[in-house]
């Protein structure tokens, strides 16, 4: 028996391609209008609780997927230390973890890419960044010790970046490869240079990330609903505010990229080798 999102999947496949932009155009307008509603109905109910689930508080405004509403909830109740954000791999700065934040509360903020942009939407420094490279890189641009949110997505390197950061923000949002299943502890070899190949052979897997982030003094408090970023509360904030599962519960597999068999399968396969950490 099918679920109702492969029968939904299935239709939508057998369309022909010049009705499918008008089906897109609809699904995002109704979509927008019913997630909002969902949104504010959601948080007039729930924020005042221990947050059990902060999938029920996605939102997009500026993210790409429904980071925005997920990371209201998280300040919500951890409250701000000092309305500075850190996000690199912004592209050019459209849709980011932390544009909500810049244009609504007024954080400062360092966004970097190395992509050349000519009608940014935010100030972006133009870097490279390696694990060599990004506490000097923090240090060029002031970044504070301990500051509010940072926000990584180079496409391959994440997790090497991360574990070499020497900064304590409050929250990390970091992309997390979905296609490696929850019970195994695997990262692509670090290479600096290496920005992927638009396979599944990057970044590393959501345990991975858990054990490095447990390295850290954080804690995993849920992934987005699409399975692509995993959200980090630094452990001395994290008090009595969220209820912690196991990772099975709240690994989230990819739903994005090619459909096979009725369901997404995220990037296309790789046949390179991740290694265990």
């Amino acid at each position: 028996m099918i679920s109702l999102t492969q029968l939904i999947i299935r239709c939508y496949d057998k369309l022909p391609a010049q009705r499918r932009p008008i089906i897109n155009a609809y699904y995002r307008i109704i979509s927008k209008f019913i997630g909002q509603c969902r949104f504010l109905i959601i948080w007039l109910f729930l924020r005042n609780q221990k947050v059990k689930n902060i999938n029920l508080f996605e939102k997009k405004i500026y993210s790409q997927n429904g980071e925005d509403g997920i990371l209201q909830i998280i300040f919500y109740k951890i409250k701000s230390i000092n309305k500075f954000c850190v996000e690199f791999g912004v592209n050019n700065g459209r849709e980011c973890n932390t544009r909500y934040f810049i244009e609504t509360e007024g954080w400062r903020y360092l966004h970097m890419d190395y992509g050349d942009y000519k009608h940014p939407y935010t100030q972006i420094k133009k870097e490279f960044i390696t694990a060599e490279n990004i506490n000097l890189l923090f240090r060029k641009y002031n970044v504070p010790e301990e500051f509010n949110l940072l926000s990584i997505d180079i496409d391959f390197n994440d997790y090497w970046i991360w574990k070499a950061i020497e900064y304590y923000p409050a929250v990390v949002v970091i992309e997390y490869n979905g296609s490696i299943p929850p019970n195994e502890s695997k990262v692509v070899k670090y290479e600096p240079f290496n920005t992927g190949d638009g396979s599944n052979y990057f970044g590393a897997s959501l345990l991975a990330l858990v054990k490095l982030g447990k390295s850290k003094g954080y804690t995993l408090v849920g992934c987005c609903k699409k399975g692509i970023n995993a959200f980090f509360v630094r452990d001395d904030l994290i008090n009595d505010r969220f209820v912690i599962k196991d990772i099975e519960e709240l690994y989230k597999a990819p739903f994005y990229g090619k459909i096979i068999n009725g369901r997404f399968v995220g990037h296309p396969p790789s046949n390179k080798s991740f290694i265990s950490v």
